[in-house]
């Protein structure tokens, strides 16, 4: 990424956070991040936080310690049932926007950076794949017309299994949105870009937690479960460990992304453990 614009606010986007080795490497990272590529705010994929999957009150409470602002989250935030009065009073802990109403919990969000400007967060969930939910095309549209009043920085975290949906709500939102960020998959994509209306975009931003893993679950459960077909019970894999995440620079001007920079940081081994 160019040499940082003081005009710019600078958002990290860190990809899909997977238990306790994945909240391991967020605290031996985070800090050094934030001070080293002066980082404003910090948005996290939160949903698998809880050894793999879930998101507990505690752990949530962990992650926003240790200096991120808003934790977004998918289809897996409902395993773990403790959370669903704490999503009801949380502001900066969501759920995707388009499940139906009455759901607990809020899927969007403006807060304000430590130089007091606004930065919209949205989180969506797709359906290609996944639970017939509402559109969340129209879903965003909806948002994104009621941020507009109140900030220019407008983030997605689009949280879906197929590239081509994720593909698509970019090209849809581009130059309404600043930024769509793909969740889900836990894979790193490597077409992070610009579109043509300011809208910055990659299908997938990753996975944070160990390296050596079937998507961040121990090789043995996965191969297991895949070659006999009976239910398991996953557990993290122990081991090296990453961080993977997207640097934005956005102006809060326009909210056009005009800078967009893919990042994947190495830990060494932790012995990481659920």
């Amino acid at each position: 990424m160019k040499e940082r614009d003081r005009r710019c606010v600078r958002i990290l986007f860190i990809g899909d956070i997977v238990g306790k080795p994945g909240r391991d490497v967020v605290a031996a990272l985070l800090p050094r991040l934030v001070k080293s590529r002066q980082v404003d705010f910090v948005v996290a994929n939160g949903e698998n936080a809880s050894a793999v999957a879930g998101l507990t009150p505690k752990v949530a409470e962990e992650l926003l310690d240790l200096g991120i602002d808003v934790l977004t989250s998918g289809n897996h935030i409902w395993k773990r049932k403790e959370i669903e009065p704490y999503l009801a009073q949380s502001r900066v802990v969501l759920r995707p926007a388009n499940y139906p109403s009455g759901v607990p919990g809020t899927g969007h969000v403006v807060l304000k950076t430590d130089e007091g400007i606004p930065v919209g967060v949205v989180n969506l969930e797709g359906r290609v794949f996944m639970k017939p939910l509402d559109c969340p095309f129209r879903t965003a549209d909806h948002l994104l017309d009621q941020m507009a009043t109140k900030t220019a920085i407008r983030i997605v975290d689009f949280h879906a299994e197929a590239t081509s949906e994720k593909q698509a709500l970019a090209w849809y939102l581009d130059g309404r949105a600043s930024a769509v960020v793909g969740t889900h998959t836990h894979v790193q994509t490597a077409d992070e870009r610009i579109l043509h209306a300011g809208t910055g975009f990659i299908t997938d931003v990753g996975m944070t937690g160990p390296t050596d893993s079937v998507i961040g679950i121990r090789k043995e459960d996965a191969i297991t479960q895949l070659i006999t077909q009976k239910p398991l019970t996953f557990n993290p894999a122990k081991g090296r460990l990453q961080l993977q995440a997207v640097l934005l620079d956005i102006s809060p001007e326009t909210g056009h992304t005009v800078a967009i920079e893919r990042i994947c940081q190495a830990l060494p081994d932790l012995g990481g453990v659920s």
